[in-house]
């Protein structure tokens, strides 16, 4: 085991993407990257079980409620729903967490590092961004302990997907204000569904060079309102932070047109309006 381990992390310490939080919207991200078999991808996820809050559905209820057009992101997945008008229910969100989980991870090209946190910026060296990360449980008694001495990983492009604001969400956009790389991390506004889904997946950017930020963590430095008990705008917006870390790449995307995409539309219209139900 532990050699097995060290051998990932020493395969993983120079890689191409580095996915910081296994939540909906860095799952699904990694998903749609995975497909690239030339692509190496590592998450890193402070948790012992990754899924984040897609493991509850809303307001810790089991039902998912997943707006369209993401449900073709469910057909993909070969996941059952029922259907209503506008949006999808999943009788349990575990449905979506435990297949996704299932189908990333058998891929060649994906390592899953619990129970880590990042702990530090990137920056750019040569033609890699660096970033620091530790033991959870280290990194919760940093205050209390001395040398404490971070693992380093280097990647071409890093995607933060920390989700909201908490004792570990939005540490990438927080961090990158407290060392000077952003002004301001807002926090979110009030509730507002409707506004708030079509905001994440229209505001899901590179922040900074080498960074993208997706999911609930662009709900904390954008200001925009508070999300709900909704995943079709986490969905998406991993899939257009995947397009947009395979643009910086260099690779084929559907961003600049030079490859298609099962569902092209999802993307190509969430980057333009945001608009996830009219998509």
């Amino acid at each position: 085991m532990t050699r097995r381990y060290m051998t990932d992390m020493i395969t993983y310490a120079d890689t191409d993407v580095v996915i910081v939080g296994a939540g909906s919207a860095g799952l699904s991200c990694a998903y749609e990257l995975s497909k690239d078999p030339s692509i190496n991808i590592a998450i890193v996820e402070q948790s012992v079980s990754p899924g984040g809050g897609a493991w509850l559905g809303g307001q810790l209820f089991s039902a998912m409620i997943v707006r369209k057009p993401a449900h073709l992101f469910l057909d993909e997945l070969e996941i059952a729903y029922d259907e209503q008008e506008d949006y999808v229910v999943i009788k349990h969100a575990a449905l979506f967490t435990s297949t996704i989980m299932s189908r990333l991870l058998a891929r060649p090209n994906v390592k899953l590092f619990k129970r880590r946190r990042r702990r530090g910026p990137h920056h750019q060296e040569r033609e890699g961004r660096r970033g620091r990360h530790h033991w959870a449980l280290v990194s919760m008694n940093h205050d209390t302990q001395s040398c404490m001495d971070p693992n380093v990983m280097e990647a071409r492009v890093v995607v933060s997907s920390c989700g909201h604001d908490g004792p570990f969400g939005a540490t990438g956009v927080k961090r990158l204000k407290s060392v000077g790389m952003i002004d301001a991390v807002p926090g979110m506004k009030a509730l507002d569904m409707n506004t708030a889904e079509d905001e994440i997946v229209r505001l899901t950017r590179e922040v900074v060079p080498g960074m993208i930020v997706t999911g609930m963590e662009v709900a904390e430095i954008d200001g925009s309102p508070r999300m709900g008990p909704t995943f079709g705008a986490m969905m998406i917006s991993g899939q257009k932070a995947a397009q947009l870390a395979l643009k910086a790449l260099g690779r084929p995307n559907v961003l600049d047109g030079t490859v298609g995409s099962e569902h092209p539309e999802m993307v190509l219209a969430a980057s333009d309006s945001g608009d996830v139900v009219d998509a």
